[in-house]
């Protein structure tokens, strides 16, 4: 009779442990959220408090400890969002691990930031708002708080869906709405806006086709050949050398202004010696990793992940140098207007103003990165090595044309737009394939139309969510911005 009732109470025992660790299990679920939002939250009020440190004593240091704060929640935003589009194609194809990435992103997001953010930013977003329109110091102030307030709150709405969105756009609909709101629709600079709208459509079309076509030139000349491994050695440098000649062109043209001014033709003449050297230095380096490798399509990744990784850190790297301003432009101009009482179309940015930037963005990655990742690494379409490879160097050469015809592009705009320019030409060329084969033929006509859909290579549901969240960036954003420029300047003004 003991015997029993003992058994009983450990039965007991190990049902109510465990409910214990069932509920320790859901308790530690449900304040992981809370625990980045806590951290975010402590980087904040950090930001807010290194503001009224610098400005203590001043009659209106209160409105520069707001925008300091709510500079740090654009950079947290920016780091959650944008940064995943540089990471994303590379943990997708599993050349690197989710830790390796945001690690790797941190360390070059914010390397680029302080050491190669520009130290001069169009505060007006380049050129949307005549900074003449606007009249008085106070409204400048309330019209630049809120455009980074809504910026802010439409990036961490669209990080929130899981849409990654052009955060330069946010800031750019930001400015606008504020100034109509301020100073009228004579205020905005109209055939600027045009060219920005154009880049909706021009970005992530061009990036998509350089991708497919890089592609397209890896299957024929390597992957379908008889002997793979002898085709890769033959091609793969000189995509190594086309990779290092763009990105020493992209970082010299884009990166670089901090430290050295060059020109458009010595940045150009720059990545053609880079990539010239990298050439030969890449032909030793390719032979000896193929040697022994099988003759098959698995064997080909090996030769491309180690390029695939150093083409993210530089992207990370050239992201943190361009748009850390995004995060910190409209915070350096209202900190101007307060130290010298007058709004300029361009600024110096404080060194203290460019480390919240860099440091929001390494933590907007830490904390809340990994499900924008994901869902650019894995969600759209099916990365390798080799698909990743074409994302990243099609978003830096897109990035330099784009400069070169002038046009305001979207990074984020440019990489989604070379996933969708991978996953839609692997469709084509799918189906092209089917109708060259009789047996395939028939077997696709065996399966119904909506099974046919459910097997496409890219998921039609995320793709209409992306050009969605793209198209109402910036009207969302300057409706957001106008109605906050009314609250603030009606509350304080």
């Amino acid at each position: 009779m003991s015997t029993n009732s003992s058994d009983h109470n450990w039965k007991t025992l190990d049902r109510d442990l465990g409910r214990i660790a069932s509920f320790e299990s859901a308790t530690l679920y449900v304040a992981k959220p809370l625990v980045g939002l806590g951290i975010a939250l402590v980087f904040i009020l950090l930001a807010g408090l290194a503001a009224s440190i610098l400005f203590a004593g001043t009659s209106t240091s209160y409105v520069v400890i707001a925008a300091a704060a709510v500079g740090a929640y654009m950079a947290v935003n920016i780091g959650a969002n944008d940064v995943a589009n540089n990471m994303g194609p590379a943990v997708g194809a599993n050349a690197l691990t989710m830790g390796g990435a945001i690690l790797i992103a941190a360390l070059c997001e914010t390397a680029g930031a302080l050491l190669a953010g520009g130290d001069v930013v169009s505060t007006i977003s380049k050129g949307i708002i005549n900074p003449e329109s606007v009249s008085g110091h106070d409204v400048f102030i309330w019209a630049m708080m809120a455009a980074l307030i809504s910026s802010a709150l439409w990036v961490n709405l669209a990080t929130w869906l899981g849409a990654p969105v052009s955060t330069t756009h946010a800031v750019v609909g930001g400015v606008m709405g504020s100034g109509i709101a301020a100073a009228g629709f004579a205020a905005v600079n109209w055939p600027t806006m045009g060219t920005i709208a154009a880049s909706w459509v021009i970005s992530p079309v061009l990036g998509g086709t350089i991708a497919a076509l890089f592609l397209w030139f890896i299957k024929s000349y390597i992957i379908y050949q008889e002997d793979k491994i002898a085709a890769a050695r033959k091609w793969v440098p000189v995509l190594i050398a086309i990779m290092a000649g763009v990105f020493a062109t992209y970082l010299a043209m884009k990166g670089l202004k901090k430290v050295i001014d060059i020109s458009g033709t010595t940045a150009v003449l720059t990545g053609v010696g880079v990539g010239i050297v990298t050439y030969f230095g890449a032909v030793p380096v390719v032979k000896r990793q193929s040697e022994g490798l099988e003759n098959r399509n698995r064997s080909l990744k090996v030769l491309f992940t180690v390029p695939l990784v150093i083409s993210a850190a530089l992207l990370s790297f050239a992201h943190g140098a361009n748009d850390v301003a995004n995060a910190v432009g409209p915070l350096a101009a209202i900190v101007h207007a307060e130290q010298f009482g007058e709004f300029a179309g361009k600024v110096e940015i404080p060194v203290w103003v460019m480390v919240i930037g860099a440091l929001g963005l390494s933590f907007g990655l830490v904390l809340f990165g990994p499900k924008l990742i994901r869902m650019v690494g894995n969600q759209i379409t099916k990365l390798n090595p080799m698909r990743a490879y074409c994302v990243a160097l099609s978003a830096a050469i897109t990035v330099i044309v784009a400069s070169w015809l002038g046009l305001p592009v979207s990074s984020t705009h440019i990489a989604i737009g070379g996933v969708f320019g991978v996953g839609f030409f692997r469709e084509y060329h799918e189906e092209r394939r089917a109708r060259l084969s009789n047996a395939t033929r028939a077997e696709a006509e065996r399966i119904a139309p909506e099974e046919r859909r459910r097997r496409k290579l890219v998921r039609r549901s995320h793709f209409m969510t992306i050009i969605a969240a793209w198209v109402v960036t910036v009207p969302a954003a300057a409706f957001m911005s106008g109605v906050i420029f009314l609250i603030l300047h009606g509350a304080f003004g």
